[in-house]
């Protein structure tokens, strides 16, 4: 009998963050548009319903019906599957990020988070890898030159900053001593750790700009040289597939962060999943302030600036990190 209440209690937790990402997903793309259109003095989506509320629903309609074309040149199977793995990746990533502590439902402890492991980090970044794939596949099964390029930049981008990304994490993992999300949570109970890791924040931030591919590192699209890139023959829902796992995708990343640097659901007051959605919503808020602010970085500075800046700068952090542990 426990392990059915356990199946129903795993089944429940993912329909429920699944259904409530999605939503999530669709409206932040009209907070994009809205933050976007204010910050570019001008009105933004307001006609699809009061305020534009209703937009994300009218985009959503018009990509069902939108005429789904598949080049001739294509390689059908893969250009079908790309943007099946890329969405799949991003909301699999969800699954072992807490948002909440735990609670208490008819005498059963619940943890608010859908799979507590103790390779949390490691499936994390394993799963963003897995998307990335799907974007060079895309590209490459396209057919079309915009969209091989768009694919060698997502896949050159993708070894050059997944590494920085990795290192700068390195810090959290030697204060927490746990792969496991929630314990490193736990451990920033007293204080935050981006107190003690300011350096290796700033260096996440900037290697999630790239790892989501957005504005200034939006290589693998680059509308003004690419054409949309690596999406550039997709229409429908395969397209909006693509978009939505970019969003989705962000989400992740900001609750990423919001995890392993800014003491995830702690805070003061509030209930704990509340801490977390606005720590989210704050950072999810940077990405699209700097998409608006920020023009696209050239391609050989962004290879650069991956190479000879960062991956040395969290090579430093570490050493700085481990000394400073060992001495205390």
């Amino acid at each position: 009998m426990e392990s059915l209440y356990f199946v129903l209690e795993v089944v429940l937790k993912n329909v429920i963050v699944v259904a409530l990402l999605m939503l999530f997903a669709a409206y932040l793309t009209l907070f994009e548009r809205k933050v976007l259109a204010r910050i570019q003095i001008r009105y933004g989506p307001n006609r699809a319903g009061p305020f534009g509320i209703l937009q994300p629903l009218a985009d959503g309609i018009k990509s069902f019906f939108k005429e789904d074309i598949i080049p001739e040149r294509a390689d059908k199977p893969l250009y079908i599957i790309a943007p099946m793995i890329v969405i799949t990746a991003a909301i699999a990533m969800v699954a072992v990020i807490p948002f909440g502590d735990r609670i208490w439902l008819f005498g059963r402890e619940i943890k608010l988070v859908i799979a507590d492991v103790d390779i949390g980090l490691l499936y994390l970044f394993a799963v963003a890898s897995l998307g990335e794939y799907g974007i060079v596949l895309g590209g490459w099964s396209s057919g079309n030159k915009y969209g091989v390029l768009g694919a060698l930049r997502a896949a050159a981008q993708m070894i050059s900053y997944e590494v920085s990304l990795g290192l700068a994490i390195i810090g959290v993992l030697i204060l927490s001593g746990s792969l496991r999300l929630t314990e490193i949570v736990a451990a920033q109970k007293d204080m935050w750790f981006v107190v003690y890791q300011p350096f290796a924040f700033i260096l996440y931030m900037i290697c999630a700009f790239a790892e989501l591919n957005r504005a200034p590192f939006d290589m693998p699209e680059a509308e003004s040289e690419l054409a949309c890139g690596f999406n550039i023959e997709y229409s429908s829902m395969k397209f909006a597939l693509f978009f939505f796992a970019e969003y989705t995708h962000m989400i992740a990343v900001a609750a990423l962060a919001t995890t392993l640097f800014l003491g995830g659901w702690h805070g003061p007051l509030l209930p704990g999943p509340v801490w977390f959605l606005i720590k989210v919503f704050l950072i999810i808020f940077v990405f699209v302030w700097v998409r608006a602010t920020y023009p696209r970085v050239r391609y050989d500075h962004v290879m650069k600036l991956g190479w000879k800046v960062l991956i040395p700068l969290t090579i430093l952090n570490i050493v700085v990190t481990s000394f400073v542990v060992a001495v205390r």
